[in-house]
């Protein structure tokens, strides 16, 4: 038995976070009675960005360019590099205006239960981009999570040899605090009040 477009589009926005099966339903209506002015274009959109939005080579950050519009903006200060663990964190200080340094998405955390290891994630990048010992500090902004703590401490053993500040977020971060859920006032004040890691 085949199943009908409008139970196809309605499972499918169910998997969107924040979504569910009636919030899919109500959406999928909404979408229907404005087919020309918002559907076709959503539709239309969904497939560029499927098609022309890619990790950057550089940073890991999302952009239809390669490297990504943050690390070809040369009024950024090279000589910091503010880790975080997914996109989302690195948009979520983006919004707040308080960084204008360089990035570097981890693509997540180290977690023995989910069986994520250095080798998954992009630390030997970052390392490959101090190499040339142009960044003299790197923020570590990992959420403050277990596996964030785990992966703070990781990759500041990492870090430590190559003689490069590392500091991290203070301030106004809950313990257990994910930086995509967080105000732009704390995240500044979190960028602003960094300290030492360790």
């Amino acid at each position: 038995m085949t199943i009908s477009p409008l139970d196809h589009l309605t499972q499918l926005l169910a998997k969107l976070p924040g979504l569910g099966p009636r919030s899919a339903r109500r959406a999928v209506l909404f979408l229907l009675k404005r087919r020309e002015t918002l559907m076709l274009p959503l539709a239309e959109a969904l497939r560029k960005a499927a098609h022309e939005v890619k990790d950057c080579s550089v940073c890991g950050n999302l952009d239809a360019q390669d490297p990504c519009g943050v690390c070809r903006d040369a009024r950024r200060d090279a000589s910091v590099i503010c880790v975080v663990e997914d996109v989302a964190d690195l948009w979520a200080l983006e919004r707040s205006h308080a960084f204008r340094g360089q990035y570097h998405v981890l693509g997540g955390t180290l977690s023995a239960l989910e069986g994520v290891r250095p080798d998954d994630l992009r630390i030997e990048a970052l390392l490959e981009r101090l190499k040339d010992g142009a960044v003299k500090e790197v923020i570590l902004a990992l959420n403050a999570t277990v596996e964030g703590q785990t992966t703070a401490h990781y990759v500041t053993e990492r870090l430590t040899p190559l003689g490069v500040a590392v500091t991290k977020l203070a301030h106004g971060l809950p313990v257990g605090g994910e930086l995509d859920y967080l105000d732009d006032g704390t995240l500044t004040a979190a960028l602003q009040a960094r300290r030492t890691f360790g």
